[in-house]
């Protein structure tokens, strides 16, 4: 049992299954129920800007449909939301994800925290529990190309932490692609660091002395 009222947004991000089918059936059998139909697949950062953009709650959480987060972190994150954090997230102390998934992940987490973003939780997290006053400073951001988790910390909310293991997937293929993963990658660093445009811009000038260099040596 909890003490809070509660809304379920769920976001069809453009899927070509019955899944939109079978969310309306759930508004019919219960009333807690909002459908957030995209006109295509935007990726995960637009699905969750719109199910915020759709919330009335004093705070909000994301779940993903793969349900590797359990569900029980919900109500972790909304104790501590009762203290006073506009900001909780859920760190990965461990996960059941393959080798391949887990090394790409751990990278990633640890370059983001070196280099652009150096609050970021080792091991990272991708599930937060946001109040209202946050979620009206994301919406209102421009910025499309980017990481939802790397905005929430961008922010400057002093996170709350809680702890779990990710489950490993049981039902369904992850649609995470090694493209995917490579434009959120390069997305990340072009959103929240300097690294980027000042190896850019070394570059460019080392290219312009060669240059210089070699006109003078061909005159």
């Amino acid at each position: 049992r909890t003490d809070f009222e509660s809304e379920i947004i769920c976001v069809d991000d453009g899927s070509k299954d019955n899944s939109y089918k079978e969310l309306l059936k759930l508004r019919e059998k219960d009333s807690r129920f909002k459908i957030v139909k995209l006109s295509r697949n935007f990726g995960s950062h637009t699905a969750i800007l719109a199910g915020f953009a759709h919330a009335s709650g004093d705070c909000m959480t994301m779940v993903a449909a793969d349900l590797q987060e359990p569900l029980e972190i919900i109500i972790e994150m909304y104790e501590k939301w009762k203290e006073g954090n506009k900001v909780v997230i859920a760190v990965r102390k461990d996960r059941e994800d393959g080798f391949s998934q887990k090394v790409f992940s751990n990278t990633y987490y640890k370059l983001m925290q070196k280099y652009a973003i150096s609050n970021m939780p080792d091991g990272g997290f991708d599930c937060f529990l946001i109040d209202k006053k946050v979620r009206d400073v994301l919406t209102r951001m421009s910025e499309k190309n980017s990481s939802i988790v790397g905005q929430v910390l961008w922010t400057g909310f002093e996170p709350a932490k809680i702890y779990y293991v990710r489950k490993k997937r049981e039902i369904g293929e992850s649609k995470w692609t090694l493209s995917k993963k490579i434009k959120l990658f390069v997305d990340s660093f072009m959103a929240f660091s300097y690294v980027p445009i000042r190896f850019i811009s070394t570059l460019g000038i080392i290219i312009s002395i060669f240059g210089f260099l070699s006109a003078v040596f061909l005159v």
